[in-house]
């Protein structure tokens, strides 16, 4: 798999559903973290790798992800430095795609939702276009400029990731800023709604976390 992908979906073992099969298309590469991968057999998908440590299937299902799989690399549960989930987007990022879409990556854990949530600041860093999808949110992170369409999320949420955001600007939102800081423990940046065909989020230093958000299920 050395060839330059267009995009790779990462499937873990969070809160999934059948709208997030809707991701998948165009020739994407489907990618498994633990659990993620049995999720992607049960819906008749071809894992184009299936990566982890496997704690969480039993040795029967394990098998059947194993022969379901176009790759398959299993590692010990304890003596690993990385979750199964950052297993997955690391190699991911290996493989330099266009765009890399996250599901499954938030879930009941905090602590696993918090360090996928960072791992866009590594895809950032590595200058791929990434982002966090579930069946009622979007997440991506930008440390200068972007743009976005209207779409069926109703809010938009900016939140600093680490240090301050200085120099926040948007064009298009009900809500307009203009060289705003964003810091850590402020709500200013909370359910603004974009109300232009498209918006644009400028900022001068920091890495802005920006959350499009719906009150109902979206089919992605």
């Amino acid at each position: 798999m050395n060839e330059r992908q267009q995009r790779i979906v990462i499937f873990s073992g969070g809160r999934l559903g059948e709208w997030a099969l809707g991701l998948l298309g165009g020739g994407a590469l489907a990618v498994g973290a633990d659990r993620g991968a049995l999720f992607l057999v049960r819906h008749g998908v071809r894992p184009d790798l299936a990566v982890g440590d496997f704690d969480s299937v039993s040795p029967e299902e394990q098998e059947q992800i194993r022969q379901a799989s176009r790759e398959f690399r299993s590692c010990d549960p304890v003596d690993k430095d990385y979750t199964d989930t950052e297993l997955a987007f690391r190699w991911a990022l290996e493989q330099r795609p266009d765009e890399l879409i996250l599901t499954g990556v938030l879930g009941s854990r905090v602590d696993h939702s918090l360090a996928n949530i960072q791992l866009l600041a590594l895809a950032l860093a590595a200058g791929v276009r990434c982002s966090i999808v579930d069946d009622r949110n979007r997440l991506r992170l930008t440390d200068g400029e972007l743009e976005m369409a209207r779409s069926a999320y109703a809010h938009v949420s900016l939140l600093p990731l680490g240090a301050p955001v200085t120099g926040v600007t948007l064009e298009g939102f009900r809500y307009p800023l203009r060289e705003a800081t964003l810091a850590l423990g402020q709500s200013l940046g909370i359910s603004n709604v974009l109300e232009a065909e498209r918006g644009r989020i400028r900022i001068r230093s920091g890495l802005l976390l920006v959350i499009e958000s719906g009150d109902e299920p979206s089919s992605v």
